[in-house]
């Protein structure tokens, strides 16, 4: 038994170092040619955040399999090498919340101060923003921690008088405790009265977490609710809208022509910007215009894109609407799969959290079986719906931008996403990871007992002052619920339409 904990140490490295490799390459691969030899900063916390959003999401997977690995221990050493969870849990997520709440949005002003300044007045300006947020959580944390920084737990008091050790040992349905007379334990008949509320003052690590898990818990609830309709729905209508046949070269200048106006508009709109920001009058509506530039820049991107598909030149024109042909495939198998993955989602949170008492563990006796089956089986199913749900966090945050104007648009492109970008996703990421852990080591909470994320995540977090009514009436489960069915009708409704030609582009004057 001392070999296997010594074999998940091990593989928890070699995980940790592969995490963070594969992270460089997508920085390398996604990054925007004007980033390239530069802004090193914010490209090492764009790494070191992306490796602690996947580390800690496999860190679930990997807290079931430590707490297996001492299960049949038949010596007291045996569990001398298994991982500390509890210490590892909360240095993630301290971790997690200092890079979301400071490192991140100092990386992010410096990066988007004016190129015209020097580095030293970048760093001040960014310097200054990142303080006054410090002090402000700081207060803030300090004073909800001094007065409700505890936890309430009900706890039941019982007391019984001594009885003489039996010779022999009968139990039964009618005769359940020790005892001649002794007909039920002083558990089932106890009064009412008997209950008390056992009070106890969380530590402040376990209390920043769980205020972090509130924030991120509202907006995973926003875009995760949107995302895991959204996911796999729009890869199914995408394939349904997919272009059928090639347009005649007539068509294709009259688009290209139409799409230039297009360019020309925001090209100038740009410029005007840029001015205004040189001339120091940066108020609501410049921000506002700003926004929506960027919204009409990525929508004529996805116009050129569409335009390109439709319309494939040079030598490989066909090979190219081939290959067109075969992804539009591609996403109707990956949608069709994901509809089954979200549907599966949705099932298992309203059978298994919100009926009371549960109709069935449903999901958790899946990874179970599965773990019969082959020791890693269950664990890396598992591994996988953690991952959905942050990838349907995603797809809803993205969806969300494009159609509300106070969400800022940062989308994520092969080869042409700039630093402030990744920050933006690397932030959301990290900040809705904590809330996807929580969510799965409830709603798995069968397959993930008597772990280190369960006592974190589970009584301590959800006996809190204030915070406990948001998990015992299971507010976000249900708007997690409700906004998946929205958005699934919105899609019935409307998804199966094409996408009009955008009016004129004008900036609010």
């Amino acid at each position: 038994m001392g070999d296997f904990n010594l074999a998940l140490v091990i593989v928890a490295i070699v995980v940790c170092i592969l995490v963070f490799l594969f992270n460089i390459y997508l920085l390398i691969n996604y990054q925007h040619p004007d980033d390239a030899n530069q802004a090193y900063f914010p490209k090492f916390v764009v790494v070191f955040g992306l490796s602690i959003s996947a580390i800690s999401i496999l860190m679930l997977p990997a807290d079931v399999a430590n707490r297996q690995a001492c299960r049949h221990a038949i010596y007291n050493g045996a569990c001398n090498l298994t991982l500390p969870m509890k210490e590892l849990w909360l240095a993630i997520y301290i971790v997690d919340a200092v890079l979301v709440f400071f490192v991140i949005p100092f990386a992010m002003f410096y990066y988007e101060g004016d190129q015209d300044k020097t580095i030293g007045k970048r760093i001040k300006s960014a310097m200054c923003w990142v303080v006054t947020t410090a002090i402000v959580c700081a207060l803030l944390l300090g004073v909800l921690y001094g007065l409700a920084g505890k936890a309430d737990f009900t706890v039941r008091h019982l007391s019984s008088a001594t009885a003489s050790f039996p010779n022999s040992f009968d139990f039964n349905s009618g005769q359940q405790c020790i005892g001649n007379s002794a007909r039920q334990c002083s558990a089932y008949s106890a009064s009412a009265s008997s209950e008390t509320t056992w009070t106890m003052r969380a530590t402040f690590p376990e209390y920043v977490v769980a205020l972090a898990t509130i924030v991120g818990s509202v907006l995973f609830t926003i875009f995760g609710g949107v995302g895991i309709a959204c996911l796999p729905l729009g890869l199914i209508f995408s394939f349904i809208r997919r272009p059928k046949a090639v347009i005649t070269r007539s068509q294709y200048i009259k688009e290209a022509t139409e799409l230039g106006k297009k360019a020309k508009e925001l090209k100038k709109a740009a410029d005007a910007l840029h001015q205004e920001e040189r001339s120091g009058s940066k108020g609501r509506k410049w921000r506002k215009n700003v926004k929506a530039v960027e919204k009409e820049v990525l929508l004529l991107e996805e116009d050129v894109k569409a335009l390109e598909e439709m319309y494939p030149q040079g030598e490989k024109a066909e090979t190219a609407w081939a290959m067109t042909v075969l992804g539009y495939l591609a996403k109707l198998i990956l949608g069709i799969l994901g509809l089954i993955v979200s549907v599966a989602w949705v099932a298992h949170i309203v059978i298994y959290l919100l009926i009371d008492p549960p109709l069935s563990s449903f999901l958790n006796e899946v990874f179970i079986k599965l773990d019969d089956i082959w020791g890693l089986l269950g664990t890396a199913a598992f591994a996988f719906f953690c991952f959905y749900l942050l990838l349907a966090v995603i797809a809803g945050a993205m969806m969300l931008g494009l159609k509300l104007v106070f969400v800022t648009i940062h989308p994520m492109k092969w080869g042409a996403t700039l630093m402030n970008s990744f920050l933006f996703n690397v932030g959301l990421i990290l900040l809705c990871s904590i809330s996807v852990i929580q969510f799965c080591a409830t709603a798995f909470a069968y397959y993930a007992q008597a772990t280190a994320a369960q006592e974190i995540f589970g009584h301590n977090l959800q006996s809190l002052r204030g915070i406990k009514y948001l998990y015992k009436y299971n507010v976000f489960q249900i708007g997690f619920i409700v906004l998946a069915g929205l958005t699934f009708v919105y899609y019935a409704a409307f998804g199966w339409r094409r996408k009009k030609p955008s009016a004129k582009f004008q900036l609010s004057s």
